[in-house]
């Protein structure tokens, strides 16, 4: 997240055009949201896509309420000892004047939150994707409220937050690899590994049951991700953001290629779910690199991504975790894998004048990358884990094998995705068809 250190002399005043791009790049964050629900709810199996979809959708309710009460305080006021935030004039908003800008930029504080409260709300919606068919929708409401509070808030100051402990080390990170990527896949593994497997893993066929679905919430992402990644430079008066606009664009199209080539020399065919997945791994890998990497580098990170996270996603089966969707090995690797690569492919034309071992820089970045990414993934794997136990031994974190095997949407939800009964073709009638009717109109007389 960009920084910057302001004289009293050279004050910046509110830019009308900063302020509506900043605007445009809230509502496409948000965008992700759905997109990220449509995504899941397409590799999931008809049983359960409603849930799917409620998973994401849940995250824009809670996480707003929490931002606006206390999370923005907590993540961005002043610090405490490196590792949080707060600023009592900031819970729930009310002392914040219309046009107080936020700290030495031309964008008022309003914006900065709103487009901060975007990120918030996507974070743990990518965590549930490992989770499909399985957890109690109070539970799951209930998880997301405590995370966000111990987690999300605390590293956001961490990464983002003036005075965090990795901020104030060095550490990149654009628009979140580390805050959000890493985070949410550290999380989704945490969690795993206290409820345990689906019924029926590595037995049951558990294929996705629409890829126009999946392909559908890949391009919302796709697109909502250049409001992501784009907008986390605040403004675009010095080129940065459109640097970032067109890395992100470059990583994930040589993810999709990478993605792809792994795919049919592992397993013989180029998939549609592969190319959606191959998007999404290369989107995550450039989030923390864009600003700092060139075109060229930004095709490597990208490439490197999609191949890498191809392959991660086997792991589950070697090692018996039970990740439904694949969070750990696109966001978890994805997101380690693109906070790496600045230590090697940073220019020092970017963001800042750091450079990588490939520019001349040493390996002094890559070590700070590491304490970054590491930091976090520990911290959030266990606290995640911690969440869900306690969760788990006191409200009961899963559905009941029952409930699981006939269906997650009609035990939570009292619905499901799709009705067929009154579909034509060989579905049945829900009228009766009233009998013919004699025509006497030709009767002959005796």
């Amino acid at each position: 997240m960009a920084s910057a250190i302001t004289l009293a002399a050279d004050a910046p005043t509110l830019s009308s055009a900063n302020t509506g791009f900043m605007l445009i790049c809230s509502a496409l964050v948000m965008l992700m949201t759905p997109g990220l629900a449509f995504f899941y709810g397409g590799m999931v199996r008809v049983k359960s896509t409603l849930n799917m979809l409620m998973m994401s959708f849940i995250s824009l309710g809670i996480v707003t309420i929490l931002w606006v009460l206390y999370g923005f305080s907590l993540a961005f006021g002043t610090d405490s000892g490196s590792v949080i935030g707060w600023n009592s004039d900031w819970v729930g908003l009310s002392n914040i004047g219309l046009t107080e800008l936020w700290d030495g930029y031309t964008i008022p504080v309003f914006v900065f939150l709103i487009f901060q409260m975007m990120f918030a709300i996507l974070t743990p919606a990518l965590i549930s994707g490992a989770l499909a068919d399985r957890v109690k929708f109070t539970a799951w409401a209930l998880f997301i409220a405590l995370w966000v509070t111990v987690v999300y808030f605390p590293v956001a100051h961490w990464v983002w937050g003036a005075g965090g402990w990795a901020y104030e080390l060095g550490v990149i990170d654009f628009a979140g690899g580390t805050a959000v990527h890493i985070n949410a896949g550290a999380a989704a593994l945490g969690v795993i590994l206290v409820i345990g497997k689906r019924v029926g893993f590595k037995k049951d066929p558990m294929r996705p049951h629409s890829l126009p679905l999946v392909m559908l919430g890949a391009g919302l992402l796709w697109f909502g991700w250049f409001g992501f990644n784009a907008g986390s430079w605040l403004g675009n008066d010095d080129g940065v953001g459109a640097l970032m606009f067109v890395n992100t664009q470059v990583a994930t199209g040589a993810a999709v290629l990478g993605w792809l080539i792994y795919e049919k020399i592992r397993h013989g065919a180029f998939t549609t779910l592969g190319a959606a997945s191959g998007a999404v791994s290369g989107l995550v890998a450039i989030t923390p690199a864009g600003g700092a990497v060139s075109p060229l580098g930004a095709i490597a990170v990208g490439a490197i991504a999609g191949v890498l996270c191809a392959a991660a996603v086997g792991l589950k089966y070697k090692f018996g975790y039970d990740d439904s969707l694949d969070v750990v090995g696109v966001h978890l690797v994805g997101g380690v894998i693109g906070s790496l690569l600045i230590g090697f492919f940073a220019t020092g034309k970017g963001q800042s004048d750091v450079e990588g071992l490939f520019y001349g820089g040493g390996l002094d970045q890559f070590w700070k990358q590491c304490a970054g990414v590491f930091g976090v993934l520990a911290y959030s794997l266990v606290v995640s884990a911690i969440i869900a136990f306690l969760l788990h031994k006191t409200i009961g974190m899963r559905v009941s094998e029952d409930e699981e095997v006939a269906g997650i949407d009609q035990a939570e939800h009292a619905e499901t995705a799709y009705d067929f009964s009154g579909a034509g073709g060989g579905a049945a009638r829900t009228t009766a068809v009233p009998a013919p009717v004699a025509d006497t109109s030709k009767k002959v007389d005796a």
